[in-house]
């Protein structure tokens, strides 16, 4: 079991930045896969950007290139999210996510809200 906890969402103004944390408890292994998820009102949920625990490569949404950063601590096992040049349609609920198919394992965080004015 995996238990995953985001913090860090809130309102910003279009341009400000904002730092979403993720800290992940339970069985953790050196090959799991971390991610950021987000969905926004009547959208399907879309990944954001993903790490692996083991080399930190990362991937990111065409969407968010350029303006989001994803970075893990193995030691504290946390993923975060800096997210830069917010834009409105940056708007959703971001979720932190773990997996690993080898095991079977895919767990997600509650969720936390981010919302940007224009």
């Amino acid at each position: 079991q995996v238990q995953l906890v985001e913090s860090g969402g809130g309102l910003v103004q279009a341009g400000g930045s904002l730092r979403l944390s993720c800290v992940a408890s339970g069985t953790i292994f050196s090959s799991d896969v971390m991610a950021w998820y987000r969905q926004a009102p009547g959208k399907q949920r879309e990944l954001v950007a993903s790490i692996t625990r083991a080399g930190g490569s990362s991937n990111y949404a065409d969407s968010v290139k350029g303006r989001f950063t994803i970075s893990r601590d193995n030691v504290k096992n946390t993923v975060d999210l800096q997210m830069n040049s917010l834009k409105p349609e940056d708007t959703a609920v971001y979720l932190c996510n773990l997996q690993n198919p080898v095991y079977g394992k895919n767990y997600w965080g509650q969720g936390t809200q981010v919302t940007v004015s224009s």
